[in-house]
């Protein structure tokens, strides 16, 4: 994936910190296949760090979304969706691009307790020019992905074509675990103690929708998931074939 040299600018000005917030949760969700509404555009913006300070009243998100397809950075589609515009995902892919090398960059640069690296890499994102995120990158030794598996735009991530949401996996199959949820704390804190990260293997001891909950065993621990969590948590089958 290609990153456009084009600036954080546009022709309004340079674009809050609250528009940025919300490019990048546009895009996070489009990157996880859910759609994009106001509703679950609050939902994804209650999960940024306090000190941000968003609304995420349906009215204020009303009205920020107005502010930006004014600015030409997303637009409505015919069943009241919203997409990033072509302009707007070339912003959205820089500040995801400098978040995900910052949270690398804190955690495996730095040695930084990989639950808090979300927040620092908030503080970072808004600042980090694209200069110094390139000289971040190459010291890192240009990695694909942050450290809970999700893509670094612009890296050359190429996804492998057997990884789905875990919620598709069924009882008995052993993954390899490739993506966890990076935005909430005390979630991140959870996975890292039950050894819920991406390069582990788990097997999937019980898948049960009736009861809303899936079990991993993990490094021979029981670590149970609700199936809400589980569909932000990406695996890779192991001895599976892709069938043509």
């Amino acid at each position: 994936m290609a990153i456009s040299k084009t600036t954080n600018n546009n022709q309004f000005g340079r674009l809050s910190m609250a528009a940025e917030n919300y490019l990048v949760s546009i895009f996070q969700l489009d990157e996880l296949g859910i759609k994009v509404t106001n509703t679950q555009l609050a939902e994804q913006l209650k999960r940024l760090p306090e000190k941000e300070e968003l609304g995420t009243t349906l009215p204020s998100i009303g009205g920020m979304i107005r502010r930006l397809v004014r600015e030409q950075l997303v637009e409505m589609l015919p069943e009241k969706d919203i997409a990033l515009t072509h302009r707007g995902k070339e912003v959205a892919e820089k500040l995801v691009r400098r978040q995900r090398l910052a949270k690398k960059m804190v955690v495996d640069l730095l040695g930084l307790e990989p639950h808090k690296a979300h927040e620092e890499a908030h503080r970072l994102e808004h600042a980090i020019s694209d200069d110094l995120a390139t000289k971040i990158s190459e010291r890192l030794g240009n990695p694909t992905t942050c450290p809970f598996g999700h893509p670094i735009p612009g890296s050359g991530f190429v996804q492998d074509r057997l990884t789905v949401p875990l919620d598709k996996v069924k009882t008995g199959n052993t993954v390899n675990i490739d993506r966890i949820p990076e935005d909430d704390p005390e979630l991140l804190k959870y996975f890292v103690e039950n050894s819920i990260m991406p390069q582990n293997v788990a097997v999937i001891k019980d898948a049960s929708p009736y009861r809303g909950v899936i079990t991993l065993t993990a490094h021979q621990n029981d670590v149970v998931i609700s199936y809400e969590i589980s569909k932000r948590i990406w695996v890779t089958p192991i001895g599976v074939r892709k069938k043509n």
